[in-house]
């Protein structure tokens, strides 16, 4: 994978935290259609990659706490499993206000990189099985690509099997 080197360039805070940490990572840029119905679908299929290895950033909120789950597109969150990686009891999704507000993205643009406050990060677990994983670089039409070992590193990420479907 090659090494994006340009410091903050046009970069996301996304890019920006990869470069600073010298991170190996790969920037996918595609046109982006404001009328996909799923942000994460239209990913993998703009760039040509498996759905299970693109993965959607979700805000959800445990105990009244912000949490990051990170699952595979080609999936759903399951809010118990994502509790319970966390020791929390309940979870529901945040207000969608309340995490762009939080994190300093938009909506289909949120990265678990990068982020204005940090939040705590669960990766679901299934991401291990690959060698990279695609998320969002902090903006629709843009994906990272980078191992899940150091996107795990990087957000001090739980892994938890919290993805389901």
């Amino acid at each position: 994978m090659a090494k994006k080197q340009k410091k903050n360039s046009g970069g996301t805070p996304a890019t920006v935290a990869l470069t600073t940490a010298g991170t190996a990572y790969t920037l996918h840029a595609y046109e982006h259609d404001p009328a996909a119905a799923s942000y994460g679908d239209e990913a993998a299929e703009a760039l040509g990659v498996s759905p299970d290895r693109v993965f959607k950033t979700l805000v959800a909120d445990v105990d009244g706490e912000l949490t990051v789950a990170v699952v595979p597109v080609a999936g759903q969150l399951d809010l118990k499993a994502l509790a319970a990686a966390v020791g929390g009891k309940r979870a529901t999704m945040a207000d969608p206000a309340a995490a762009e507000r939080t994190t300093g993205y938009v909506r289909g643009g949120i990265s678990p990189l990068g982020q204005r406050k940090r939040l705590r990060t669960v990766l679901d677990d299934s991401a291990s099985a690959h060698e990279t994983i695609c998320v969002s670089a902090g903006r629709r039409g843009l994906e990272v690509e980078l191992s899940p070992r150091d996107l795990a590193a990087l957000t001090a990420a739980v892994l938890a099997p919290i993805g389901r479907g």
